[in-house]
């Protein structure tokens, strides 16, 4: 087994996909789609990419985008780049109560992720090579679910009603601290406010005398965001090399 394969974390996808397959979700959701499920195969391709002993930068995003992660089953994961730089492809099947103006065609998807395209293309900038960006970084998403409510409209899980949310949470939380504890990263960043909440509540309870990582946030690459459509790259670059995330 060589270092860069990463069946425990395969093992803990399996075990958030069980998890949150036991929540009922109703009004104001009408259809869920869980990748773990339908994109289980490029996702497992995903986790390998991870070097657990030396992953010292964890992002973490909210929750899967429709023509990103929905798709490909990597988060932010806008097709050009999982295919193209990522390297990764694999089979995509259809989830089930499928909504018509949602589809999920997987690799064949005409439509572009920004957020993705944005986060992994400056990343590409950054190191050049995904093999380069893998050698220390990860980008994982706290909920691996997307929600869809009417008419045809994506609800994040903070929004969720409080009896439905708390369960989410609780199974996030537990799927999150238990990949901080096996890859003990020195900066956990979150891709947004609400990310970098969760990180702050789920890191801080673990921190020890040998593990107490610095909790930073980048600005949101949405274009829903009017600062992300101003020089998005230019300004995140600078909050990591101001927090000491990335130097040089």
């Amino acid at each position: 087994m060589t270092r860069r394969e990463t069946p425990t974390l395969v093992k803990l996808a399996a075990k958030l996909a069980d998890e949150v397959d036991k929540i009922a979700f109703s009004a104001p959701v009408t259809h869920v789609y869980n990748p773990l499920r339908h994109a289980w195969e490029p996702h497992c391709s995903y986790l390998r990419k991870c070097n657990v002993k030396a992953t010292d930068v964890l992002f973490l995003g909210m929750n899967p985008g429709p023509w990103g992660m929905a798709q490909t089953g990597v988060p932010f994961g806008q097709i050009a780049a999982v295919r193209d730089w990522l390297g990764i492809t694999g089979e995509v099947t259809r989830p089930d109560n499928e909504h018509p103006q949602r589809p999920i065609e997987g690799f064949a998807c005409k439509k572009s992720e920004v957020s993705g395209a944005r986060l992994w293309g400056l990343f590409r900038d950054r190191f050049g090579t995904a093999d380069a960006f893998f050698a220390r970084h990860f980008v994982v998403n706290y909920c691996p679910l997307i929600f869809i409510q009417p008419p045809v409209r994506n609800l994040t899980p903070d929004k969720l009603p409080a009896a439905q949310w708390q369960p989410l949470q609780a199974a996030c939380d537990a799927h999150l601290s238990s990949c901080l504890a096996l890859l003990r990263p020195q900066f956990l960043v979150g891709v947004g406010a609400f990310a970098e909440t969760c990180l702050q509540r789920v890191a801080a309870p673990m921190f020890d005398a040998t593990w107490q990582p610095r909790v930073v946030r980048i600005l949101h690459p949405s274009p829903a965001s009017p600062a992300a459509n101003r020089d998005w790259s230019g300004v995140v670059a600078k909050q990591l090399a101001d927090a000491g995330v990335w130097v040089g």
